[in-house]
């Protein structure tokens, strides 16, 4: 089991933290991930589509730059996701301000999975150019003052590229370096919103099978991505015992292009205390921290942190 979960962690990824200057008074979103992958989408389109954005009538949807960074074809496609899900991507932002004075600061990361690490720079143009065109209801205009990896090297700073310091890791690094520190953490904060399907029903409170069973499909998931036919990790006997939950609703309004129209993603939030893990259970909830798990994950939902808390 070990073994073979440790096969499942091979999957590469980048974290990019992006530094933005406001450049003038404005209003934000409260929310901004669905206005930053809105308008990263629009500027890949402008920069790249070759025809009229009538992707079903395009001859060349294949080859499409746009599509293989939003919507990447799966080396392994699994039974139960369609060719539209998009995998190789995660917007994060967790600053919920909404007023902005000219020359503050927001931040939020980008991580990217597998194949699409290698379009690195073409993501971080398309934030460059929607600076200039403005993001939210406001037309909020920004700058990029740098974008800096996980250690805070500077990968982009003005307009000079710093190559030397990307930094390419796997998920399994990033566990062994959580499991080095030897904590028994009894707690899971969900820092944004939870959407999981578990015996057929969205949840509406947190159960701890749901948990890791979402963690493993997910893993799955991007192993599929990326080729590494490591297959399903199987869960059983390594649920940790739920003690008990803080739990509260939480919707995120957005607006939809493919629907034209503000639609809700719904999830849950809030913190559950649980029995201490077993190995093969703190491997994959440390897994599980780096790449979001349930619905809407390149939205940013999913995202939770263990915690050295007890109840």
């Amino acid at each position: 089991m070990t073994e073979q979960l440790w096969n499942c962690l091979q999957v590469k990824y980048v974290k990019l933290h992006f530094h933005l200057r406001i450049l003038e008074d404005t209003r934000l979103p409260k929310n901004k991930v669905s206005a930053l992958r809105g308008g990263m989408g629009e500027m890949l389109l402008r920069a790249n589509c070759v025809q009229d954005r009538n992707c079903g009538a395009c001859g060349f949807l294949s080859e499409c730059v746009v599509r293989r960074m939003m919507y990447s074809k799966f080396e392994i496609q699994p039974e139960f996701m369609h060719q539209g899900d998009s995998a190789g991507y995660v917007i994060e932002c967790e600053d919920y301000e909404e007023e902005f004075l000219a020359g503050e600061y927001l931040e939020f990361q980008l991580l990217l999975f597998g194949k699409n690490i290698v379009y690195l720079n073409q993501y971080m143009q398309a934030f460059f150019y929607l600076g200039m065109e403005g993001i939210g209801k406001h037309k909020a205009r920004f700058t990029v003052e740098a974008v800096t990896n996980t250690k805070r090297n500077t990968l982009l700073e003005g307009n000079t590229i710093y190559k030397e310091n990307y930094e390419i890791q796997t998920i399994a690094e990033y566990v062994r370096y959580r499991m080095s520190a030897r904590q028994y953490e009894h707690a899971i904060l969900f820092h944004t919103p939870l959407t999981v399907k578990h015996k057929g029903k969205i949840i509406e409170t947190f159960d701890m099978e749901a948990i890791m069973a979402a963690v493993s499909r997910r893993l799955y998931i991007l192993d599929c991505f990326e080729g590494n036919d490591a297959g399903k990790i199987d869960i059983t006997g390594h649920v940790p015992r739920l003690v008990s939950q803080d739990v509260r609703k939480a919707a995120v309004r957005r607006y939809s292009s493919t629907h034209d129209e503000k639609i809700y993603l719904n999830g849950i939030r809030g913190k559950v205390w649980m029995e201490e893990p077993d190995e093969t259970a703190r491997i994959l909830l440390y897994a599980g921290e780096l790449v979001h798990i349930g619905k809407n994950t390149s939205f940013g939902f999913g995202r939770y942190s263990l915690v050295f808390e007890r109840e």
